[in-house]
């Protein structure tokens, strides 16, 4: 969710396209289920993942028991510290200790059906990607990765098939025309996924 009083707007969303769109945003056992019946393809869950800064395993299993590992998307948004990755959560402002690497991602694999990583740092900047991240993510995860921070053009959907060999998929948000940008236009975009057979 966008905030507070948008949970009508995007159960209209969802009931308007079922199938077709993924909930995240305050996501949690009270109100997962009701987001999926309501025509979320996946609920989005980070923040309720955590104690302070701990990561909670068992929160993790009891929400994917809830749900279905199937239905379920991970999103591990971090910022870079030194020469590694922390998530983070609380609207990417407090730091957690759990690094993205591949050993994290592999305990976390079994309970989610794809992950979602934000670079917090450079998102909405519209200033280029951490290619250095794409990179990890695509050696590092075994399901099905979406990266999103900094796309800015076109040529960024290149960059990233390319240096992940196809691994890890971009979404685009500020540059993206039918959010005011002017980077990308959302026909090209669908071009592109097209041309790769997605």
């Amino acid at each position: 969710m966008l905030g507070p009083g948008n949970e009508d707007a995007a159960r209209s969303a969802l009931e308007a396209f079922p199938g077709g769109l993924q909930a995240g945003g305050g996501i949690n056992p009270d109100n997962a289920l009701d987001y999926l019946r309501s025509g979320a393809s996946h609920v989005i869950v980070t923040s309720w993942l955590f104690n302070g800064d701990h990561f909670d395993s068992d929160k993790l299993v009891a929400l994917s028991n809830l749900v279905g590992r199937d239905r379920l998307v991970v999103d591990l948004s971090c910022r870079k510290v030194d020469d590694h990755y922390l998530v983070v959560t609380n609207r990417w402002q407090t730091f957690t200790s759990l690094e993205i690497s591949a050993r994290t991602l592999s305990s976390i694999s079994d309970y989610c059906a794809e992950f979602l990583i934000h670079a917090a740092d450079i998102e909405g900047l519209c200033q280029g990607i951490d290619l250095e991240l794409v990179e990890l993510l695509a050696s590092a995860s075994p399901l099905p990765i979406t990266y999103a921070g900094g796309a800015q053009s076109l040529d960024d959907l290149h960059s990233v098939h390319d240096r992940s060999a196809g691994r890890v998929d971009l979404t685009i948000g500020s540059a993206l025309d039918i959010f005011g940008g002017s980077g990308v236009r959302y026909t090209d975009a669908v071009a592109f996924n097209r041309s790769l057979g997605s």
